[in-house]
């Protein structure tokens, strides 16, 4: 094992490797830049080290800049956390070549899984189930009519090297997908680099589910189960949950052996999400795509799995066994409940940055909160304005959902808006206590 990470990476998700980090006795060494220099993950680090200005092209995302600090602090790993430089196969490479261990899969399986065509067209020839769609970049507006109408109405035109919803639109026909195309091409070009675009179906009624894989040091792929993570706005996860309410035990049966086939594939290693549409009319369901890294959403695999993910990729990534029992069955226990606080409007979902002038955080049995910030931090425009993840755990899903409304109700956040309301609208709406609701639910909670 390594005796030093760096974790390149801010908030939250550096706060939570460090936890690991610290408790497996590796010195966890962090980055922050000037907007960050007061958050709580800085001073938690065993050390901390500052990497320039709050823009994240001036720090985060220049791997120049953490190799260099990678090399003055003589640290043996680099952990990516998640979003910036964490699926990037070029900062994989660097970190590789500078003879540092890199916390996550192979360089080329982060390529091939960053692109969205080429992984639609390797997993079906693994034989995981892809929903009707374009094999290859659609050119222009012309040839995605002619696709279009291939493949049938309504699709769902995407951004082939995107992420996180951006530069997606669905088009139920002609005129609309003329200008979805041309909407989604420019904003491909713009965040992505890239103005490649592809079509494929679009499910009106689905179901976001996604299976977290674990790629062992010895070559096999295990799948911890699946988290539900349907509710959405803007195509981005508001709120999740495992086990998920649509799925039933054939169905996991076959989506988990799915996910494995997704990352034997490419040889997958370390910790990574294989990510599905669940057809709520047909109970079928296809593959969306895999995220190379740690999920945001990592948390509720861990309350019913008892299972460190951040301690795993660790073992993994040092060649080492995994510290459960990865010979036999994992069997999730109880049900778990993440919600993500942002600071942001509550209704029309914003972002509301600002002053943090209290910070009270709920506590109890079940109850674990995962928080980038505190009272007397500011929440900048720079970087994503996800504050705390929300989590709770019960033996049921009813208990889950009671203890969740009370840890809302407790959760006192001042100075700045916050979609803590929201939170405890949607544990009260009917559609989310059923269990049956879709990726539409937020969209018809704000029409209502």
């Amino acid at each position: 094992m390594f005796d030093s990470v760096l974790i390149a990476n801010r908030g939250e998700i550096a706060r939570r490797v460090i936890r690991t980090a610290r408790r497996m006795g590796i010195k966890a060494i962090a980055v922050y830049s000037d907007a960050d220099e007061s958050l709580p993950y800085v001073h938690e680090a065993d050390e901390a080290v500052y990497i320039g200005a709050s823009a994240p092209s001036q720090s985060y995302l220049d791997s120049t800049i953490l190799l260099d600090v990678a090399r003055k602090t003589h640290a043996a790993a680099v952990h990516p956390g998640y979003g910036f430089l964490a699926e990037s196969p070029g900062f994989a490479r660097a970190v590789l070549a500078t003879g540092l261990t890199w916390i996550g899969p192979a360089p080329e399986a982060i390529e091939q899984m960053g692109d969205k065509i080429r992984a639609r067209n390797l997993m079906a020839a693994a034989g995981v189930p892809v929903a009707p769609g374009s094999p290859a970049p659609v050119p222009d507006a012309d040839a995605a009519v002619a696709e279009a109408s291939r493949i049938g109405y309504p699709v769902m035109v995407k951004a082939a090297a995107g992420g996180g919803g951006i530069g997606m639109s669905a088009a139920a026909d002609e005129p609309a997908l003329r200008s979805a195309f041309d909407t989604a091409r420019s904003r491909a070009e713009r965040f992505f680099g890239s103005p490649e675009i592809l079509l494929e179906r679009f499910l009106p009624r689905a179901r976001h589910v996604e299976v977290q894989i674990l790629g062992l040091a010895d070559g096999r792929v295990l799948a911890l189960g699946e988290r539900d993570c349907s509710v959405q706005r803007r195509h981005q996860k508001v709120a999740e949950e495992t086990p998920s309410p649509a799925v039933s035990p054939a169905l996991r049966e076959r989506m988990l052996a799915s996910a494995i086939r997704a990352g034997e594939a490419v040889g997958y290693r370390g910790a990574g999400t294989v990510e599905c549409l669940l057809d709520v009319e047909t109970g079928e369901f296809v593959f969306l795509e895999m995220n190379t890294r740690l999920q945001v959403e990592h948390p509720v695999t861990e309350l019913v799995t008892g299972i460190d993910l951040v301690e795993q990729q660790f073992l993994i990534a040092a060649g080492e066994r995994v510290s459960f029992d990865a010979d036999a069955p994992v069997v999730p226990a109880g049900h778990a409940i993440e919600l993500r606080v942002y600071a942001e409007d509550p209704r029309r979902f914003l972002p509301s940055p600002g002053p943090i002038t209290a910070w009270d955080e709920p506590a109890g049995p079940g109850i674990r909160v995962d928080a980038g910030y505190a009272a007397g931090t500011t929440v900048t425009t720079f970087y994503d304005p996800l504050l705390a993840k929300l989590c709770v755990h019960g033996s049921t899903r009813d208990e889950a959902l009671a203890r969740a409304r009370a840890a809302v109700a407790d959760f006192r956040v001042e100075g700045l808006k916050t979609n803590l309301p929201f939170h405890a609208e949607l544990l009260d709406n009917p559609e989310f206590v059923s269990g049956e609701y879709d990726t539409g639910l937020v969209s018809r909670m704000r029409r209502a």
